[in-house]
Formats: C-alpha cells, structure tokens, sequence
C-alpha cells in the first residue's frame, strides 16, 4: 500500500469561536496540484479518557447523564478530558472517583480513538478499569451522574437500550468483550 503525501497548508484562518469550540479555515494543495478549503475544529491537544469500569468480575459500572447535542439522557461510560499537566492514567483515575466513586488499582489501556477526523482532531484513551476501591472527588457536572450496574453476559440487552447510542461507548463495550474473549480481563 502506498503512503498518500500530506497536503500542504497553504493558510489558515479563524472563522469562528466560543468558549469551548475554535473552527479555523485551511486552504491545502494536494499533491496532484488541486486546492481545497476544509473546516476544522482547533483541538486543545489534551485527549480525553474513557473508562469499562469493573466493579466485580462480571459487572459493568455504567453512568448516565444529560447530553446536551441530544437534549436527553445518555447511558455510557465515565469519560472526561485530560487536564494540564496529567497523564491519560491519572485522568482516567480521576474521572471514576468523581463520576462513580471508586478509582483502579489497574488501568489496562484499550485503544486511542479519535472522533470525525476529517473535521476535528481530537484523541480519546481508552481504558479497562480493575480491582476498583472506594474514593470521591468533586467532578464538574452540574447535577449528580446515575450510576447504573450492567452485567457483561447482558452485553447485547446494553446495546438494544435506546439511551446507549454514543459510537465510542459501544466500541468501548466491543473492544471489552473481545478483551474478555481472549482472557485478558
């Protein structure tokens, strides 16, 4: 398979901005002498992690919590970006004490996902969590998460629930139990 060359980066420009969000204009030329503009969104470089915690052998520890792209309540699991300065690791330990209460003695990493990369470059760890114990840190949502148990053999009830839509959550959930398959978990 051959390497395609990366275009070049003729210019970028800010178009737009918020609090959470830097859209910037690209002009590129291709290697084949074409030029295009696309429109990205700017990312702040930290990552975020997403954790499969296990409170025991066989039970999955989901949240659920306001989304506000839906307006509604998603079921999945305990996420959050890396802060300045941490590790995906330490993020990740962090993120289960203040979204469930517990932090791991073992964080197995999954697979580094990366979400709508044609448009926004943007990095998520993800992480098995084991041999859990009891520890709460004050988190930043607005409202107390639901924490909601689910049973791995119920894998497939999981994915038929109308409120567990998010694509990285489900590829969390598969990569989990193919980790389960081959014993490593």
């Amino acid at each position: 398979m051959s390497r395609k060359v990366v275009p070049e980066i003729l210019q970028r420009q800010l178009v737009a901005s918020s609090r959470l969000l830097r859209i910037e204009a690209v002009d590129l030329r291709f290697s084949n002498g074409v030029e295009r503009q696309f429109e990205r969104m700017q990312s702040s470089g930290r990552g975020a992690v997403m954790i499969v915690p296990f409170i025991d052998d066989e039970t999955l520890m989901l949240v659920r919590e306001y989304a506000a792209g839906l307006h509604n309540y998603q079921l999945g699991f305990p996420k959050g970006l890396i802060d300045p300065g941490e590790t995906p690791e330490q993020a990740a330990n962090r993120e289960l004490k203040e979204e469930i209460g517990f932090g791991a003695r073992k964080l197995i990493p999954l697979k580094s996902v990366t979400m709508a990369p044609q448009f926004f470059a943007a990095t998520m760890h993800i992480f098995i969590a084991k041999d859990l114990y009891p520890e709460t840190l004050e988190g930043d949502e607005p409202e107390p998460l639901e924490q909601v148990p689910w049973l791995l053999s119920k894998a497939d009830a999981l994915m038929a629930q109308e409120d567990f839509t998010e694509a990285r959550s489900i590829a969390a959930l598969l990569m989990t139990l193919k980790e389960r398959e081959r014993g490593h978990c």
